[in-house]
């Protein structure tokens, strides 16, 4: 079967489920299970070519099944793009997100304004890792300690630190990853008074805002997602305390948070000690982060 007539039926199996990016999805999950780029997929389309072999397409069908009964997309094919990184995620971890990166793109202006050449640096609910990997390959002599909840997540999270090493050696002894409560007060406490910058992604969605999109809903694990609240500011508002006592004097705590919680989580950074806040816009011109200084 060509390629073309493969991918026009799967966007019409995958519009019926639901999807938003239909053919997107179908070239991508075609990609994946043929072993190509999705250039090499466009070219097929363009030039009327074959599929190609009866396993791919097998492998194909079965793909696409996953994705029409709404698993995410990166879990079907086990990775996900941050940044320069490429994230292997699985069920488990939370799926990172381009607005994330606008988040530790925010801290690394502030490193580079600073001239901060060894910054110490820690990543509170690491997931993935994609903050703090992104930091320990992209600021050649930082140092980046990372905690994580979930024995389970932290799978990920080392697993990620495994593939990222390969590309970048070094920070195989810069980057430290502990299996913690990051709202503690004693995770970290030797640290306490000698971080230059916290970047975070806590868990922050409110408990009475369920996601309606099955991908998240279903799919994201409710302990990166809940942000501990109705109004989902608790959890938030603990990592703003546990940053303030891991900060140097006129240290950065940069977290991101929902779009409706950026004027009380200045007002709580203020009100505990920060001496200027304010918050930070995505790319989309959204509310997306809160920057603090101690």
């Amino acid at each position: 079967m060509a390629a073309a007539d493969v991918i026009r039926d799967a966007a019409v199996q995958l519009r019926e489920a639901g999807i938003e990016t239909p053919e997107h999805d179908a070239k991508l999950l075609l990609a994946e299970a043929a072993g190509v780029e999705l250039r090499d997929v466009d070219k097929a389309l363009l030039m009327g070519e074959e599929l190609g072999t009866a396993e791919r397409f097998a492998r194909f069908q079965s793909m696409l099944s996953r994705r029409a009964k709404r698993e995410p997309l990166q879990y079907i094919t086990g990775h996900a793009p941050f940044r320069y990184l490429d994230l292997k995620v699985g069920p488990g971890v939370f799926i990172p997100r381009p607005e994330t990166e606008t988040v530790v793109q925010a801290g690394l202006d502030w490193l580079t304004r600073n001239g901060m050449i060894h910054p110490r640096v820690v990543d509170l609910c690491a997931g993935s890792g994609a903050i703090g990997l992104s930091v320990v390959s992209e600021v050649p002599g930082s140092q980046v300690w990372a905690v994580e909840l979930s024995p389970n997540t932290a799978e990920w999270t080392r697993r990620n630190l495994s593939e990222t090493a390969k590309k970048y050696p070094s920070i195989a002894s810069n980057y430290h990853l502990e299996i913690a409560d990051a709202t503690s007060f004693a995770t970290l406490a030797q640290l306490d008074g000698t971080i230059d910058i916290v970047i975070t992604n806590p868990p922050y969605v409110p408990q009475t805002d369920i996601p309606e999109q099955p991908e998240v809903r279903d799919w994201d694990p409710e302990l990166a997602l809940y942000g501990g609240s109705a109004d989902g500011t608790l959890i938030p508002e603990r990592i703003i305390e546990r940053a303030y006592r891991l900060l140097k004097p006129s240290g950065v705590l940069v977290m991101e948070h929902d779009l409706t919680q950026g004027e009380r989580l200045v007002a709580y950074a203020k009100s505990i000690g920060f001496t200027a806040a304010h918050t930070g816009k995505d790319w989309t011109g959204r509310d997306r982060y809160l920057f603090a200084v101690s």
